[in-house]
């Protein structure tokens, strides 16, 4: 997981630079190449009806191949600048990887 990558769009060894916010969610999808699909749970209150409701968020995010997450992995993604028509933020870290 620490080797090197050739990879442009990799905020460690690219040129690329992770800035703004922060999030954490579950990998849901690795199908395309170098792209990580997250989805995040979300609990809004409705202030009208005095209700929560649920929310269902999928962000597409860079998978540099030095990180390589996979389904099932609980990681850390920053926002970085437009990386290509979905996708503005990249994998950071694996927090929790899933046992194989």
């Amino acid at each position: 997981m620490a080797e090197e990558c050739n990879d442009k769009k990799c905020y460690r060894h690219g040129n690329v630079r992770v800035r703004g916010e922060r999030l954490s969610g579950k990998v849901v999808s690795t199908k395309g190449k170098n792209t990580a699909i997250i989805g995040r749970d979300i609990t809004k209150k409705i202030a009208k009806y005095q209700r929560w409701a649920k929310e269902r968020s999928r962000i597409a995010v860079h998978n540099p191949p030095c990180i390589n997450a996979a389904v099932g992995d609980i990681v850390l993604i920053g926002e970085t600048r437009k990386l290509s028509k979905t996708k503005a933020w990249t994998v950071m870290e694996v927090v929790q990887g899933t046992s194989k």
